[in-house]
């Protein structure tokens, strides 16, 4: 056998090897199963070499050069989206490469609270480390004009639940997820109400949905509840609820409230305005909503604190009175 005969076949022989040793690295896992995760970044504009000096440079222990090979091999390596990720154990180079290109970024996630206010909305979302915090300097006729455009106020705007987003995400992404799921929840409820119910518009069912929210106290009685505020609507009556009067005192309430409140003239006082008050008084839930839109079949017009967070109902003031007496006095 010539010389150069051997050579090609030796040749050969490495490539093989490589190739092998190659498909045998990509599919080992990076990470045993008792290592914990690894985080990492990738910078926006970084090319295959610089994004696999990223990833060693966070701690991961993987090969530079061969992860750059495997990445130019698999016409993969113009395809990489920058952003944060998560190392799992388990995952091999070839996994890895799959993640990056296909922008499989770190989940978090942040819960926004029925009952809450937008100030104490805004102080979790300013608060959660995974968030890019690019809204804390934004007034919040500023954030709305970014996120619902057209309203003055950011009461009661944003539907509370827990939202997932990938981590390094802008705030505005959780503003706007939580406003377009209220508006859409909101808008269906509104195209199927009862044509006797006295709202003017989705906004003033928003409204009330915020006092049931804040008045319920078993989710038993929250269509009774919203009943007694419809039925007293209806009838121009006063609305006479207390968290109205508490959101108008704000910050300077300290946990009682007394009769000079309850005299004190804010747009918020419905012992003194009739109708419903300006703006929502907090972020209303799904029950809130359907309470509004959906109140009980009763002629109640008063209700009172049992002390065991249920209410007892009257139809008439005479039986209210001696319901107050009984469970108050």
């Amino acid at each position: 056998m010539g010389f150069f005969k051997k050579l090609l076949i030796l040749g050969v022989v490495l490539i093989l090897l490589a190739s092998a040793g190659m498909a045998y690295w990509a599919r080992t896992a990076i990470l045993l199963a008792n290592q914990p995760i690894k985080e990492f970044a990738i910078e926006p504009g970084s090319g295959v070499n610089s994004s696999a000096k990223q990833i060693a440079d966070a701690g991961v222990s993987i090969n530079p050069d061969l992860f750059i090979i495997l990445a130019r091999l698999s016409g993969k390596g113009g395809k990489i989206k920058a952003g944060h990720y998560e190392l799992k154990p388990g995952t091999t180079p070839l996994r890895l490469l799959e993640q990056l290109v296909r922008g499989e970024f770190a989940q978090e996630s942040v819960a926004i609270i029925e009952g809450w206010t937008f100030r104490q909305m805004r102080q979790a979302i300013a608060e959660h480390a995974g968030l890019k915090h690019d809204t804390v300097a934004m007034s919040e006729q500023e954030l709305l004009a970014k996120v619902a455009p057209g309203y003055k106020y950011a009461e009661g705007l944003f539907f509370p639940d827990t939202y997932r987003f990938a981590k390094g995400a802008s705030e505005l992404q959780v503003y706007k997820q939580a406003h377009a799921q209220l508006l859409r929840r909101l808008n269906r409820a509104w195209a199927a109400r009862d044509p006797s119910l006295p709202y003017k518009s989705p906004y003033e069912a928003l409204i009330m949905a915020s006092i049931i929210e804040k008045e319920t106290g078993t989710e038993a009685d929250r269509g009774m509840i919203a009943a007694v505020f419809v039925n007293r609507l209806k009838r121009g009556m006063l609305l006479q609820t207390d968290p109205t009067v508490i959101y108008g005192i704000g910050e300077k309430f300290d946990g009682n409230i007394r009769k000079r409140d309850l005299l004190t003239d804010t747009p918020y006082n419905t012992y003194v305005h009739a109708g419903l008050p300006p703006t929502p008084i907090a972020l209303p839930g799904a029950a809130a909503l359907a309470a509004a839109f959906n109140p009980a079949r009763t002629d109640a017009l008063y209700f009172v604190s049992r002390g065991d967070g249920s209410s007892h109902f009257s139809t008439n003031l005479d039986d209210h009175n001696r319901a107050v007496r009984k469970y108050q006095r």
